[in-house]
């Protein structure tokens, strides 16, 4: 096994359940990025309520950033080839996560972690569906 190539993905996998863990301790909060982001659109004061969700989605954004720093890697844009499809599927994951009162963060690491059977079965859910996903566009409608 190659150590170097499996030490990453561990230590990237501790540090979300320990931020989930911790969260969750913290304040009492589920740590799923779609109920978080929608509540700061949701509340159109901004009050102590909000500062929570303002500071994770910063540290969402941020982290990222502190890692092209710090390993000296560029920002390299995406690149578009699709932007309709690309808008339709943003829409359709924001009316998935709405549909399913959650998102993969918050029953995927979350709610497994809380040996929820709801959040199961929406994982459950989100895999099928991606994995029948990718078989239609790829290999059905080749995009």
């Amino acid at each position: 096994m190659n150590f170097q190539a499996f030490l990453p993905p561990l230590l990237g996998g501790l540090m979300i359940g320990a931020a989930s863990v911790l969260l969750l301790i913290g304040l009492g909060r589920i740590a799923g990025i779609s109920g978080i982001t929608f509540g700061l659109m949701d509340r159109p004061n901004w009050n102590a309520a909000n500062l929570w969700r303002v500071g994770f989605v910063l540290g969402l954004v941020l982290a990222g950033w502190l890692w092209t720093q710090a390993a000296h890697t560029p920002l390299a844009p995406a690149r578009v080839e699709n932007v309709p499809l690309l808008v339709v599927s943003g829409l359709l994951v924001g009316w998935g996560t709405s549909l399913g009162s959650g998102c993969t963060s918050g029953h995927g690491v979350c709610g497994l972690g809380r040996l929820s059977l709801r959040s199961l079965a929406a994982v459950l859910t989100f895999m099928a569906t991606g994995a029948i996903t990718v078989y239609v566009s790829r290999h059905l409608l080749a995009l």
